[in-house]
């Protein structure tokens, strides 16, 4: 966190700028500390995270500097002791006592230096550091020419804490903020705004972030005390929890008419674009009374059939996994359950032609693990991960097939096919090492690489290759496929360069046959997120005739820019200025024009 001073601003802690000078800007960078021994009775690693996270950082070792905040960036302090006018006395009793519980607990916890993955200034600061909502803004300058094709809206998700944290907070806790580009006609226009998810609007009227913070918080024996204190607060009627604690700040998806703005711990939530290009929540959206369960934040859209994939996870009880799908016009089917032995994290899956390919990997929830004093997130290093084939229409899970791929960690899949020929399924991942340095605070350095997978149904094994060659190695992560060629076997992947991580400096166009890399750099101090690639038409016979669209911020200057490449030949097409910062972010989508004006 940047904060340098507590005078009030009325558009909240979040800064909409920074000062130019680029002595004073942030260099966010890794971070280098012991790793934790191996558990050697339980064959596991302890991790400094928990329940549920949407994508993936780390930070290994390098010096930063503070941003300099700007008079009119400084930060407004949580309230302390707001009560809502129709608490009765109890309530404000209640409300008073577990308040001081909780600052009790607050001043216990920053006796310590807090843990990097868990330390705001590190956390928040620079780029990653939270903006103000931004009414529409017009006839933004555009340098070169937006392509004519190109008419809907580019939108991309991710994390801004509406308030201040007060003790720990990890980047994938923040509230979830979609921003968004509209173009018509090769004109553009810019907005962004909060997902008004139910924890949001809660805590805005309590005046400060009451919900715990599940990878910042939720450790040891503060985080039950957490825990407590937050269940507490709902038994007195203080904040209700029975309508969601997400923050849907990772994934997007347009489906049945409806832009879905998700994370995986709760339902997705449903945003609107409206006439003028401004963003507005519908609302927490159960698929009219359908889904009962969480969702996580990358279901999968067929390109043939519409339908709608998707999974979901349970940390507590069983059935720790299930699967289910929706009809085109929003009909769910029957859950699926997936039995496993343990609860599993599972962030992302697959689709093929037929089969739905699901990640059973080795980072595992032990909830039991808080009473020792440690992270509910554990790495079990005795446990073989391995990937499930399920029919895309199966009743149960009687005829899924396991294929092991050991010391295989993806958090992210890219695609994957069908070759029936030598039965097997492909995947398309960017394999982590080590798996542990997700959450936990480690002396290695992560690496990203991009894999194939090849699964053999009949034999039950697999063999696992790296893409790129090893002169050619770079930290690929977040990214897509031509979304029209999704479940079908691809040629090109566009992914973030991450590096150095968890920053990204470019996107590369591979060809997944033969490990061609060619790569767009955003320049010097220039970084960006997730390049999105956008499809020419449907009907095109060139599987890369499309555009990449990526947020891009200078760090020199401060400003942010959308960037429009041709994903032919790497050229850039167009730059659109934007009004105010982009900070770095998760995952996007583009809405084209039309399917605009049949949103529901």
């Amino acid at each position: 966190m940047a904060a340098a001073s507590t005078a009030p601003n009325s558009s909240g802690w979040a800064k909409a700028h920074f000062s130019s000078s680029s002595n004073s800007l942030m260099d966010l960078g890794f971070i280098s500390l012991k790793k934790k021994k191996p558990n050697k009775k339980r064959g596991s690693f302890n991790i400094h995270s928990t329940l549920h996270s949407p994508s993936v950082l780390h930070f290994p070792n390098q010096p930063y500097q503070q941003p300099v905040i700007t008079k009119n960036d400084t930060p407004v302090k949580p309230k302390t002791h707001q009560q809502p006018a129709q608490w009765n006395l109890l309530q404000r009793a209640a409300a008073m006592a577990l308040d001081m519980a909780e600052g009790a607990l607050v001043s216990r916890e920053l006796r310590h230096p807090l843990p990097k993955t868990a330390d705001p200034q590190v956390q928040i600061a620079g780029n990653f550091a939270p903006v103000p909502e931004q009414p529409v803004r017009r006839e933004l300058p555009v340098t070169g020419a937006i392509p004519e094709c190109i008419n809907g809206v580019y939108l991309r998700n991710g994390a801004n804490p509406l308030f201040e944290p007060v003790a720990g907070h990890h980047l994938f806790d923040g509230d979830g903020m979609v921003h968004a580009v509209s173009i018509n006609d090769g004109s553009a226009s810019y907005a962004c705004r909060f997902t008004e998810t139910q924890r949001l609007a809660q805590e805005r009227e309590l005046g400060r972030p009451v919900f715990p913070k599940a990878i910042g918080e939720l450790h040891g024996h503060s985080g039950i005390a957490r825990l407590i204190l937050f269940y507490a607060r709902g038994l007195f009627g203080l904040v209700d929890h029975n309508n969601g604690t997400g923050v849907a700040n990772a994934g997007l998806v347009y489906f049945n008419d409806r832009i879905l703005a998700m994370s995986e711990d709760d339902l997705p939530y449903q945003v609107r674009i409206t006439p003028s290009g401004d963003l507005e929540t519908v609302g927490r959206y159960d698929f009219d009374h359908q889904l009962k369960s969480t969702m996580i934040a990358h279901p999968k859209v067929d390109p043939v059939s519409k339908e709608l994939f998707a999974l979901s996870y349970d940390v507590v009880q069983k059935p720790y996994l299930k699967y289910f799908k929706f009809s085109p016009d929003g009909k769910k089917s029957p859950d699926v359950q997936i039995p496993l032995p343990v609860p599993t994290m599972m962030h992302d899956f697959a689709i093929t032609e037929n089969f739905v390919v699901i990640p059973d990997q080795q980072v595992v929830f032990k909830l039991q693990e808080m009473i020792t004093g440690g992270s509910p997130v554990i790495y079990d290093d005795k446990k073989k991960s391995r990937f499930g084939i399920l029919a895309k229409n199966a009743r149960d899970a009687s005829d899924v097939i396991w294929v092991e791929s050991p010391d295989t960690f993806c958090f992210h899949l890219w695609n994957a096919w069908e070759e029936p020929e030598s039965d097997e399924v492909v995947v398309i991942g960017s394999c982590m090492t080590p798996p542990d340095s997700i959450f936990n605070e480690c002396d290695q350095t992560l690496e990203s690489v991009l894999s194939e997978i090849r699964l053999n149904l009949k034999t039950g094994k697999s063999i696992r290759r790296q893409i790129l060659s090893t002169s050619e190695q770079v930290n690929l992560e977040a990214g897509m496929v031509n979304r029209n060629k999704l479940g079908r076997k691809t040629r090109y992947a566009y992914l973030a360069i991450a590096e150095p991580w968890p920053k990204v400096s470019g996107f590369a166009k591979v060809d997944l046959s033969t490990g061609e890399v060619k790569k767009f750099t955003y320049g010097d101090r220039k970084y960006g997120g997730e390049p999105c690639f956008l499809p020419r038409n449907h009907t095109s016979e060139n599987e890369d005739d499309g555009y990449i669209l990526a947020f891009v911020h200078d760090e020199k200057t401060w400003k942010s820019e959308l960037q429009i490449v041709n994903a032919m030949n790497l050229q850039l097409e167009a730059s659109v200025k934007l009004p105010s910062r982009v900070p770095y972010g998760f995952h996007g989508t583009f809405v084209d024009s039309k399917d605009l004006e049949s949103q529901a």
